[in-house]
């Protein structure tokens, strides 16, 4: 044996130079010989020389075929084995890396060729099942990876590498599944890759083992693995009132949730005696024991149950009270309804969604005995039944893997048989000692009350049992009904409209079915499908009410569901009667008055306003990213401080109700037009389509321009033209090819723009123009210093910016008042809102480009000048020009002289600047012009030469150049 004081020491010393190498190989492949023991002082050796086999190999498979011959030859892997077996010191060190060296080696062999010769002597498999000490959790990472990498790897030709079937051993799964309760999340994760990766082999022997031999003990563990989450879930919830375990309670939902996906997953690989399996221990040890039996109302305590068998065995009555159905476990009826939506959300395999919504509207308490017997049979032949009940298998998992390799030639595992299908509680003998109890509490009870007093005890008893169970044809749906009840909040509506929802559109629960199944569900005179119609218009209504504790995502659902249950069969008109229909508009016009109470002439208001309906049509509807927040699960809470999103909570504060009022007339109104059929008209309140874009080529003639100076933050100059149209603020560049013309380098709207004076620069402006919205800490998105020429422009481009805002915000609150039908606004006159003036002719925009080829359009009409054109819109008046009409009028000329030498090609020599501009009279004559109307014949008119003997540039055509 070598020894060395180093890793790199003696031994090393004569290894050949070409490290990927075949010589290299055998001088390391002599290192595994002189040291087949492992120590404290080689161990460094060993581990180094593994990880250069590794190395060598995964060259080799690339670029020498004789280093796996090699490799073969020596039969290198029984070298590991024997230095897997062995406990003495430093072992462990050394099978970590053994594994990892493994786990490379097979993770990145490309040849097929390579892959067989190294899984043929069953070396591999051998390595599976050694006992490795997985108390160390470098050894069981790597191990899970090991096995992980080996399922990759399989497929119909490989798999007979791994699985034997004379012998009935397949080690890479049976080891990996006894792994699927560990405590670490990582390692559990694995185990399900695992587990898919070998149900996606198409083997018909392999599967059949399975399903034989491990489907019914791995499903049964899983199942009571996966229920004493659930109830870990359960007590989460009942202790964190005040949202104070929010983190924990969101990792138990998490990891429930990869649960049902890992169950849907198996389900969608469509083998059907393994679902046949799953399906029936799903359905009967854990959704109807469990969940469905939570949904029942709460027994009587066992020593009340106990005194009253007991009464009446002394009075000859039969009471139908059973004491151990009391002892089963249940969870609070919120949990109930929350785990039978994600069910409905997540899994869609016919068969076991069918049953359950069959249970959940036509089950009675009978189910707990014989299971959803009716349904499953039509869907499976020969099915094997297991009887219905949530408890803990009677053999752990790896037992039962244990006996099933030990016996090869035993006989198939019977789903009754070792997997716990009889017993219904975890411990068989507690409810014994219970009633033995509470047996001893009654005798003593019995002798101090009187026959009178027996006989009304008694009386009570049996009326209480049958109000609980036998009135009730339907207990499970009543249940579901009952929930939908919001007169103090609506927690648990919530999630028992979210289990409707997922009900009626899961793909597994044919809708048409649903519906005529509910609509049949009656009982005398009473129809169920009317009943949740009723209580879904309830909901809608108290939502309408300014006090209510109604969230705006319970709105938003029940309205949804009530679109759904109302919606025609055909052309024929909504499933809903004029009475049903009033109700909703009667609620739509409540929640219009209590919008009024919020509508005031502030800013804020206005902010509000667009931010909802932008919110409203940005946030569709998904219920099952809803479920997946864990906040629903906790009693509905109004401080935003949880971090709940404002949907899932009840409003705080003025603002915040004012924002609900909002979303809740949204959500009415457009629920309104869907019944009447009408299109949305008014809203937005600004038509995106008619604004001027970012790089939209304008018509800037007879428009009114200020010259500027923009410096950024990083005090980066650009001249620019300052417009203000109608709504927006447009900063333009001239355009290099055609004069008069100009492209919009920014636009933004006039009423999200603040503006300040410079105290120290009488030509200087601070602007600000902000994202909109009533969010304040987003970055705006221009903050910069406008110069001018000179203070007459600043003072003219303050006061048109300030009373442009002002403007646009009174129009848009004009619009407001119009949908919301406030009293003494509907006589007012019309605003011309959502048009400009100027004709964008972006690329994109083919309307543009053919008025740009026609006529120019006047970015601004005479009708709507801002102040500092009163002088200047004089009709007649010839007394002289007043300043701020010589400051337009050289800014025109500004942008004609910029535009004229930055322009390609030269203009007419007949053309000037004075013809580029309309006298006082023509202004006044031209019609104001909005985007997107085309009053051709006007422009035309207004466009004609002065003279015959001189042609201007307008009367000339100009074709659209390309851009």
């Amino acid at each position: 044996m070598f020894r060395s004081r180093s890793w790199f020491g003696g031994p090393w010393g004569g290894r050949p130079k070409n490290r990927l190498s075949l010589e290299h190989l055998k001088y390391l492949y002599s290192i595994l010989e002189k040291n087949t023991t492992v120590s404290e002082s080689n161990r460094g050796l060993l581990v180094e020389s593994l990880r250069c086999i590794a190395e060598i190999l995964i060259w080799g498979d690339q670029h020498d075929s004789l280093v796996f011959d090699f490799f073969l030859e020596k039969n290198m892997l029984s070298y590991f084995l024997h230095i897997m077996r062995q406990k003495s010191g430093g072992s462990s060190f050394v099978c970590v890396q053994l594994l990892q060296t493994l786990n490379i080696l097979f993770e990145n062999i490309r040849n097929e060729t390579s892959l067989y010769y190294l899984l043929s002597n069953n070396h591999v498999n051998s390595i599976m099942v050694h006992k490795f000490d997985f108390s160390d959790e470098d050894v069981m990472g790597y191990y899970i990876l090991f096995l992980k990498t080996l399922s990759l790897k399989l497929n119909t030709h490989t798999i007979h590498f791994f699985y034997n079937e004379h012998t009935n051993d397949f080690p890479l799964y049976t080891e990996a599944i006894k792994f699927f309760n560990h405590p670490e999340s990582m390692v559990r994760i694995a185990v399900r890759t695992i587990s898919l990766n070998v149900y996606k082999v198409q083997n018909s022997s392999m599967l059949r083992f399975i399903r034989d031999k491990t489907a019914a003990p791995y499903f049964s563990n899983l199942v009571w693995f996966i229920g004493k989450h659930i109830l870990e879930l359960d007590t989460c919830v009942r202790t964190d009132i005040d949202h104070q375990s929010n983190q924990k309670l969101s990792n138990l939902v998490a990891e429930h949730l990869d649960h049902l996906h890992y169950l849907s997953d198996i389900l969608l690989l469509d083998i059907k005696d393994l679902n046949a399996v799953l399906t029936e221990h799903l359905l009967h040890k854990l959704f109807v024991p469990l969940y469905i039996f939570s949904l029942t109302p709460a027994p009587p305590p066992p020593s009340l149950a106990v005194v009253t068998q007991n009464l009446a065995a002394v009075l000859n009555r039969n009471v139908d009270i059973d004491i151990q159905e009391m002892h089963n476990p249940r969870v609070s009826s919120i949990v109930a309804l929350f785990l039978l939506s994600l069910v409905f959300l997540v899994v869609s395999h016919a068969p076991l969604v069918h049953a359950l919504a069959w249970v959940i509207l036509n089950g009675d308490h009978s189910v707990f005995k014989e299971g959803a017997a009716e349904i499953l049979n039509s869907y499976v032949e020969h099915r094997k039944v297991v009887v219905p009940g949530f408890g803990e298998p009677n053999e752990s998992l790896e037992q039962a893997l244990d006996t099933v390799t030990g016996q090869s030639s035993a006989s198939s595992y019977a789903l009754s048989e070792d997997s716990g299908v009889e017993s219904s509680s975890p411990a068989a003998t507690e409810p014994e000692l219970l009633v033995d109890e509470a047996e001893s509490a009654e005798t003593k009870l019995l002798q101090n009350i009187t026959d009178e007093e027996k006989q009304l005890q008694l009386q009570k008893s049996s009326s209480s049992a049958k109000a609980d169970f036998g009135d009730m044809a339907k207990p499970f749906l009543d249940t579901v009904l009952q929930a939908l009840d919001c007169t103090e909040n609506d927690y648990l509506a919530l999630l028992s409209l979210c289990l409707i929802y997922a009900m009626s559109h899961n793909r597994g629960v044919k809708n048409e079915w649903f519906e005529l199944v509910l609509a049949k569900s009656t009982r005398g005179s009473f129809s169920y499908k009317t009943a949740l119609i009723e209580h879904l218009l309830d909901i809608i209504t108290q939502s309408s009410q300014p006090s209510c504790r109604i969230r705006l995502i319970t709105v938003e659902i029940a309205l949804e569901l009530l679109v759904t249950f109302t919606r025609p069969n055909s052309d024929e008109a909504r499933c809903i009667t004029p009475a049903q229909q009033d109700l909703l508009f009667s609620a739509r016009n409540q929640s219009m008055a209590v919008l009024r109470n919020f509508y005031k002439s502030e800013d804020i208001f206005l902010d509000l306003f667009e931010d909802e309906y932008n919110e409203m049509r940005k946030a569709q509807l998904n219920v099952e990213f809803l479920c997946m927040d864990s906040a629903i699960l906790l009693p509905p809470t109004g401080t935003p401080l949880t971090g709940i999103s404002f949907t899932r909570r009840l409003p705080c504060g003025e603002v915040e109700k004012a924002r609900r009022a909002i979303r809740v007339y949204f959500l009415l109104r457009r629920t309104c037009q869907k019944f009447l059929n009408e299109k949305e008209s008014l809203l937005p309140l600004t038509n995106v389509v008619n604004l001027v874009q970012v790089e939209n080529v304008l018509d800037l003639n007879n428009s009114d321009l200020i010259a500027c100076t923009v410096v950024a933050k990083d005090s980066s100059k650009q001249r620019r033209f300052l417009v203000i149209d109608a709504l927006q603020l447009i900063l333009v560049e001239p355009d290099a090819k055609l004069l008069g013309w100009g492209v919009a380098k920014f636009v933004g709207f006039l009423q999200d723009v603040e503006v300040q004076g410079d105290k120290d620069d009488s030509r200087c402006l601070h602007i600000t123009v902000h994202r909109g919205g009533v969010t304040h800490n987003r970055t705006p998105l221009l903050s910069a210093k406008f110069l001018f020429d000179d203070h007459i422009r600043c003072m003219a481009a303050k006061q048109r910016l300030t009373k442009g805002r002002s403007k646009a915000r009174q129009k848009k609150m004009y619009q407001i008042a119009q949908l919301i039908e406030i009293p003494g606004q509907m006589d007012s006159p019309v605003y011309a809102v959502g048009g400009t003036t100027a004709t964008p002719t972006g690329s994109g925009n083919s309307s543009g480009s053919s008025s740009r080829s026609g006529h120019h359009r006047p970015m601004f009409s005479t009708a709507n000048r801002v102040p500092g054109f009163a002088a200047v819109l004089r009709g007649n008046n010839s007394a002289g020009v007043s300043r701020t009409q010589m400051a337009q009028n050289r800014s025109i000329e500004g942008i004609r002289n910029e535009s004229a030498g930055r322009s390609r090609r030269r203009s007419p020599s007949n053309t000037s600047g004075s013809n580029l501009r309309a006298d006082h009279s023509d202004r006044e004559r031209s019609p104001s012009v909005s985007v997107g109307s085309h009053s051709s014949s006007q422009s035309r008119e207004n466009s004609q030469p002065r003279s015959a003997g001189t042609r201007s540039r307008e009367s000339s055509p100009r074709m659209p150049r390309p851009r």
